[in-house]
């Protein structure tokens, strides 16, 4: 079940690269650690300490690159079609200003014709 290869070594599921990027920041952390801690020429490479550095900053990041490639998922075909996919959003606003300039001069249209002025509502009529 989870000791195949994937049938693609590109794919996203590898665990090639997360494994060769954690090897590399643990051996660039151990480094500096190692010379680091010397502290100047009259001492010696602290190898413990740049081991334990080595460990540390290597754990670390393939925990981090392999849940963020566990957490890689493709998306469905049917999620690039539709109305949403290359929408713009300067192609959005000239729509809303035409649908706002469309409802005012509605309103204006509604506003202008006549209405029964005869009775304004003060005056009981007889």
């Amino acid at each position: 079940m989870g000791s195949s290869e994937p049938a693609n070594p590109n794919s996203g599921n590898s665990i090639k690269f997360p494994l060769s990027f954690s090897f590399a920041m643990g051996a660039v952390a151990g480094i500096v650690t190692l010379v680091v801690s010397a502290g100047g020429t009259k001492h010696g490479l602290r190898w413990d300490l740049g081991g334990i550095a080595f460990g540390i900053a290597f754990i670390a990041t393939l925990l981090i690159a392999s849940l963020l490639v566990m957490g890689h998922k493709e998306n469905d075909d049917y999620l690039s079609e539709g109305l949403g996919v290359n929408r713009k959003s300067s192609d959005r606003l000239k729509q809303a200003r035409a649908d706002t300039a469309a409802r005012a001069e509605e309103a204006r249209g509604t506003a202008a014709e006549p209405t029964d002025a005869t009775d304004d509502g003060d005056t009981a009529s007889r």
